[in-house]
């Protein structure tokens, strides 16, 4: 008959087991979120090809791009209907692949930054998926494209949250609210941003400057009354 494993050995062996989980999970994690990345990439890589070569085919790129970057929004939206998941993790890559694509023929990719982010924020709202988390990977897909085609960050940023608040804005004020605070983050550091998602304030007065009196009447001029008095005598 063989002697039971003391408290210690138990303890031990438990601890044991646990690093072992926690392991297995780590290196689980790990392997997911390559396949995501590469998932995202091949996204990217799609969109931003099938716009650029839709857009070679035409002689008015600039004025078809905005009318394809809807479609391609719709397309995406789509898919996940079908599929049942993916919106959220979708829209950054495609947001970004549109903008790239535009990019690609040397198309305004900041007017089509605005559209295609307001098109994913009334996407998402019309499949009932989470308006403010759509939102907030599209307005990151936009940033991250307008570094990679050379438009200044705070510019870009500006123009996505704005459309992301204009695009809530046509669903309701409770997904205003929604959007707003799920952007607060993107506008950190970036004073252009911030003015889009807070109310402005009124201006504070001058260091020293003494606030503005009422007028004092003059005594020697004669008041209104005393005018009409004496136009009748």
């Amino acid at each position: 008959m063989e002697p039971k494993a003391g408290a210690g050995e138990s303890k031990s062996k438990v601890e044991n087991d646990l690093g072992r989980a926690g392991t297995a999970v780590k290196e689980g994690v790990v392997r997911s979120l390559k396949g995501l990345n590469e998932i995202e990439a091949d996204i990217v890589s799609l969109v931003r090809n099938t716009v650029a070569n839709s857009l070679k085919l035409t002689s008015d790129a600039a004025g078809m791009s905005l009318g394809l970057a809807t479609e391609v929004v719709k397309g995406a939206i789509k898919a996940t209907e079908e599929v049942g998941t993916g919106l959220i993790l979708s829209t950054k890559s495609v947001t970004k692949g549109i903008i790239m694509g535009v990019g690609d023929v040397g198309g305004d990719v900041v007017s089509v930054a605005s559209q295609t982010v307001k098109g994913a924020v009334k996407g998402a709202a019309e499949v009932g998926a989470d308006v403010s988390m759509v939102a907030r990977r599209a307005v990151d897909g936009a940033i991250e494209a307008g570094k990679e085609v050379g438009v200044n960050a705070e510019e870009m940023a500006k123009v996505a949250v704005a459309a992301a608040v204009e695009g809530a804005g046509t669903i309701g004020a409770t997904a205003v609210k929604a959007v707003k605070e799920m952007l607060i983050g993107v506008a950190e550091g970036l004073r252009g941003v911030v003015g889009v998602l807070l109310p402005s304030k009124p201006a504070a007065p001058a260091a020293g400057a003494r606030p503005k009196e009422a007028a004092t009447p003059d005594p020697k001029k004669p008041s209104p009354a005393q005018q009409r008095r004496r136009s009748k005598e």
